[in-house]
């Protein structure tokens, strides 16, 4: 019951614009799939789901796929990354990496998830991601790519 209903609910996110845990309820009563809030604020823990910016300007709940090797992944976490960034500077080992409000942890889940040699880790407030590099040079060129997506 439990595996359905959460694949239901990742559908259901990818293929809908779902704002809220009410808006979630409310589609996986649409498909059959009655639930808590309770029960839905779990399942969104459990799944690492995170907000990013959505199509409306609104935010809208996703799923930062952990799979690697395919396209599909590639391009979802590219587009997921360059929808919450607005600027990346390289700075010595680092690269600061400036967000939409909110987006911070999602373009952090994104780089991670993209597993890049150069990144050893990164650290999200709000609206600002901190990206520690191998070195200087990994670092600028880091910026350099990440500047490179959302233009």
């Amino acid at each position: 019951m439990k595996a359905a209903r959460q694949a239901a609910l990742l559908d259901v996110i990818e293929h809908e614009e779902i704002q809220t845990q009410e808006d979630l309820a409310a589609a996986l009563a649409r498909h059959g799939i009655n639930v808590t809030q309770a029960t839905i604020s779990r399942d969104i823990k459990e799944l690492g789901l995170v907000k990013i910016v959505g199509a409306n300007g609104g935010y809208r709940y996703a799923y930062p796929d952990r799979s690697i090797g395919d396209d599909s992944h590639t391009q979802r976490v590219t587009r997921m990354l360059a929808d919450s960034m607005l600027s990346a500077v390289a700075a010595s080992n680092l690269v600061v990496i400036k967000t939409l409000t909110a987006s911070a942890s999602a373009a952090g889940e994104a780089i991670d998830n993209m597993r890049w040699p150069e990144v050893i880790g990164t650290l999200a407030g709000d609206n600002t991601l901190l990206v520690v590099a191998r070195g200087e040079e990994e670092a600028v060129q880091l910026a350099d790519k990440l500047m490179t997506m959302i233009r």
